[in-house]
């Protein structure tokens, strides 16, 4: 379906971003992989798929490196048809104890990192008059938790810039959309965890249990699988019109 497509996802050498990047792959699409860590892993599970592949590193919390990684996708690849502006990291504490630096960094990689490489993929996906903007925010881009005031008003700030790209560009072939998961059992959530069953003295096991209960009725954990299948539909001919959602994907957390 996306064959010919190219798709930079940011924050990709794993969790939801790596999940995203394979569903989009497994539909044809070229991928641009971004991230810390070891990429060469996450580099061959895509292209055992049967596309290519390339990677770069940039600091998404500094706008000269997502330039220049714009810069190479399209210089690999041509461009780039779908941009999943994913990357995020996390800081929890409350407001009064918050470490200023961890609070610029939060919102330089959660929130600004995601105008800036929208601004700049944006030209040319209007000059095609194609192209698929996916904002990776979260549940808490439309709800609010305790000791997360960094990381829920980054989130909610990718909502509102869903909102405004989708407005700008609704009479072009550009959409843009946000998936908001609840918990996803990424490395980020994992740590969380570890930190319940060390606080409490608890199992991991246990610790997940009450993760999930205190906030996800299903009492289960979204996949980044399930994530990317939502990716491909926005990204797909069904997906032409929807513009500007916060579509949540979270076991019934906002509904309650």
């Amino acid at each position: 379906m996306l064959k010919g497509k190219t798709a930079l996802v940011t924050g990709s050498t794993s969790g939801i971003g790596l999940g995203i990047a394979k569903s989009l792959a497994a539909q044809g699409a070229n991928i641009v992989l971004n991230g810390f860590g070891d990429a060469e892993g996450p580099k061959a599970e895509i292209a055992a798929l049967g596309v290519q592949v390339a990677y770069h590193g940039a600091d998404m919390s500094k706008p000269d490196e997502i330039e220049d990684m714009i810069a190479f996708a399209t210089k690999t690849f041509g461009g780039v048809d779908i941009l999943v502006n994913n990357a995020g990291i996390q800081h929890v504490a409350r407001i009064e104890n918050f470490p200023v630096e961890r609070w610029d960094a939060v919102i330089a990689v959660n929130l600004s990192s995601a105008f800036h490489a929208t601004r700049v993929a944006l030209p040319s996906m209007l000059a095609k008059n194609w192209g698929r903007i996916i904002n990776v925010a979260s549940v808490h881009g439309l709800v609010g938790s305790a000791e997360k005031s960094a990381y829920v008003a980054a989130k909610h700030g990718i909502v509102g810039l869903t909102k405004v790209t989708a407005l700008e560009n609704a009479t072009s072939g550009v959409t843009c959309n946000a998936i908001c998961p609840g918990w996803v059992l990424t490395p980020l959530v994992q740590k969380q965890v570890d930190a319940k069953a060390a606080a409490l003295g608890i199992s991991n096991d246990d610790a997940k249990k009450q993760l999930l209960g205190e906030k996800e009725p299903s009492m289960q954990f979204t996949s980044p699988e399930e994530l990317g299948a939502l990716a491909v539909f926005f990204s797909s001919e069904a997906g032409n019109n929807i513009r500007g959602v916060a579509w949540n994907m979270d076991g019934g957390w906002t509904a309650q």
